[in-house]
């Protein structure tokens, strides 16, 4: 089966199934995070938000699978194509693990698809067991978004609590820099879609006039790379070991790729 991938989290799947080999093409940014696909002679095209009727046909796939995020303009032009679609739209985890299983399904590995799931349902209740260990639950705000400010998804709400953090706010939602202030988080964390790790973070405190914040004089402010906690796949467990290291940096070791105010 040939299968175009219109965002990352399905190919990054489709990796840990060990079944690239299925991909006919797939969007620049599953290049980015998986770098074993340069060279395979992949067909590039645009994801979820931004692909069109033309180049999904040109792929000449035999399954297109799209995930969020999702622009009307895009969907409506992915299910033109004539091609048969697999759209998925997790929210939590336990949609990701359903997600995982179709895929599994899909390409005729249901005993490695149910072994991936088993495999982070036991990383993170590992997690939860060592951060019961707390002497506290610090406040976690969780930024998706910086302009305007939304907060980072369900599922990101389900594994700070897991690395035994209080999310603040509604996943998902808007807020505003006076709201967030006024709830005093003990910890701020930042992961921009499509930033990787390259929040400002210096700039982003002077801009919403956050020095008197506790989690900034403490210096618990941190950039973690997006794509361990926007992309719904199994590489949220790297998401997880960043939150549990900024969380509770007692009970877990720092994370590589977490980059801490300075």
């Amino acid at each position: 089966m040939r299968i175009a991938s219109l965002q990352p989290s399905v190919s990054i799947t489709l990796a840990a199934l060990n079944k690239l080999d299925h991909l006919c093409a797939c969007t620049k940014y599953c290049l980015e995070a998986l770098p074993e696909l340069a060279g395979q002679n992949l067909k590039i095209i645009h994801d979820s938000w931004t692909a069109s009727t033309e180049e999904i046909l040109a792929a000449q796939a035999d399954l297109v699978i799209a995930s969020v995020p999702y622009r009307m303009e895009s969907l409506a032009a992915i299910l033109k194509s004539g091609l048969p679609v697999l759209t998925l739209a997790p929210h939590s985890l336990a949609d990701i693990y359903k997600d995982i299983r179709l895929i599994a399904a899909t390409v005729s590995a249901q005993p490695k698809g149910e072994a991936l799931v088993a495999s982070m349902q036991a990383t993170i209740a590992t997690t939860r067991e060592q951060s019961s260990k707390r002497a506290y639950t610090p406040i976690v705000y969780c930024e998706e978004w910086g302009k305007p400010l939304i907060h980072s998804q369900h599922w990101v709400a389900e594994l700070v609590e897991a690395a035994g953090g209080k999310y603040l706010g509604e996943p998902g939602s808007h807020t505003t820099a006076e709201e967030i202030a006024g709830a005093s988080p003990d910890v701020l964390l930042f992961a921009w879609c499509g930033a990787g790790d390259r929040v400002p973070l210096a700039r982003v405190i002077e801009q919403r006039n956050w020095h008197h914040l506790a989690a900034v004089r403490q210096r618990r402010v941190y950039c973690i790379p997006d794509e361990y906690l926007n992309t719904p796949a199994p590489n949220l467990l790297e998401g997880l070991a960043c939150l549990a290291a900024t969380i509770h940096p007692d009970l877990f070791p720092p994370h590589p790729k977490q980059i801490q105010l300075a």
